[in-house]
């Protein structure tokens, strides 16, 4: 066995697990993780991904980024990842793939309006949604409610950007609390190495997509971004090695290396605070003072360059900001008419959302609309609020 291939004493193994809620005899096929896996793959929630606004709408173009797309780009990362430091790569590709399920369509602009809209209700958290759809939402088996996860894929989901007891008392994290009151994930500590690597694969995969899909879309140019540290220097060095090369094939040659250059600036760093905080094994790991797989400090700042020249050019660039605008609007107009009148809703969720207890009636109406598509968004405003599509039914 080559040393790449053999296990570091800080991954975590299957064989190992904590197990799961509800006890279930194991696949002949799978591991535990690896089973965790397929079930996130084959969920409903999964599948809406593809019709999920990453930042342009899932409708404006087949080439931009989707939810699905960019989860597919960072389970990819989290396992090179893992693969490099040795870890368990089927846990890092599984946090990976289930980390964006809790997503409202729209993207951030209906994470936004759904969490105006639940403020007196106990807000909205896209992470602790995802952690709602795993252990409750998904009913897929007859024995259990959710997926019914191994515990450290659970622990991944909830804590891959570290410990989250400061956060226990926001309402919108109830759920979580009222969960490790039955099984504890030790919402104290870090997250395992695996988990960590799936957190920052993401930050990976979408400075580098937004940059594509950017220029792609028109917002900017790769002339805009020659002075922004990081793609800039990639971009010149793009263009000395290939000096014939269309601007098409530079833009895709660059965004490549750059995410080479990052998964390298990721692992040299990571080594160094491995061996630095003399970590040896997964107890180590969530015992840590600090992220152990993270960017270097200069990577770091240059990173903030980058994010402030997205957000400025990107983010709230004008055609972005319609679209942000209408969303908000779509889903604001759909949370209140549900409020008011449940029974418009489809006979499931209507009857969850018929209690008089405004608490449960809110929860209802805000998971029934965290899980739309934006294509089913967009369809289900016009039926409710256009009499002649109404009449179509």
């Amino acid at each position: 066995m080559s040393q790449i291939d053999a296990r570091a004493p800080y991954a975590e193994s299957a064989d190992a697990s904590r197990g799961r809620l509800v006890p279930e005899a194991p696949s002949r096929t799978r591991n535990a993780f690896a089973r965790d896996r397929d079930r996130i793959i084959h969920c409903t929630a999964f599948r809406r991904l593809k019709e999920k606004t990453q930042v342009f709408v899932a409708h404006e173009g087949d080439h931009y980024r989707t939810r699905l797309t960019h989860s597919l780009e960072v389970s990819q990362i989290a396992r090179s990842l893992a693969h490099a430091l040795r870890l368990d790569q089927d846990l890092a590709e599984t946090v990976a793939l289930a980390h964006d399920l809790g997503h409202p369509p729209f993207g951030h602009a209906g994470e936004d309006e759904l969490q105006a809209q639940m403020q007196p209700w106990g807000g909205f958290d896209h992470n602790v949604q995802t952690f709602r759809v795993v252990t409750k939402l998904e009913t897929r088996y007859p024995t259990f409610d959710g997926l019914n996860l191994s515990w450290e894929t659970i622990e991944g989901v909830v804590k891959h950007n570290g410990p989250v007891t400061h956060k226990l008392d926001e309402p919108a994290w109830r759920a979580i609390a009222d969960y490790t009151a039955g099984w504890d994930l030790r919402l104290d500590s870090f997250a395992s190495l695996e988990a960590q690597a799936a957190a920052i694969a993401d930050d990976i995969a979408y400075n580098n997509h937004d940059v594509d899909d950017g220029v792609q879309a028109g917002l900017f140019s790769l002339a805009d971004l020659a002075d922004v540290p990081l793609i800039g220097p990639v971009l010149h060095r793009t263009r000395q090695d290939w000096p014939d090369l269309d601007e098409r094939m530079i833009r895709l040659e660059a965004v490549r290396r750059m995410i080479g250059v990052m998964v390298e600036d990721v692992l040299t760093e990571t080594e160094r605070r491995l061996a630095e905080d003399r970590i040896t094994s997964p107890e180590d790991v969530r015992a840590a003072r600090r992220t152990l797989i993270q960017f270097s400090d200069p990577m770091m700042s240059d990173l903030g360059v980058l994010r402030r020249f997205l957000f400025e050019r990107m983010y709230r660039h004008y055609r972005v900001n319609r679209t942000r605008s209408q969303a908000r609007r779509i889903l604001a107009e759909m949370f209140q008419l549900f409020m008011a009148e449940p029974e418009v809703m489809p006979t499931e969720w209507g009857a969850r959302a018929a209690s008089e207890d405004l608490h449960k009636r809110s929860r209802a109406v805000c998971d029934y609309i965290a899980g739309m598509t934006d294509r089913y968004a967009t369809l289900e405003h016009r039926k409710l609020f256009n009499l002649d599509v109404a009449l179509d039914l």
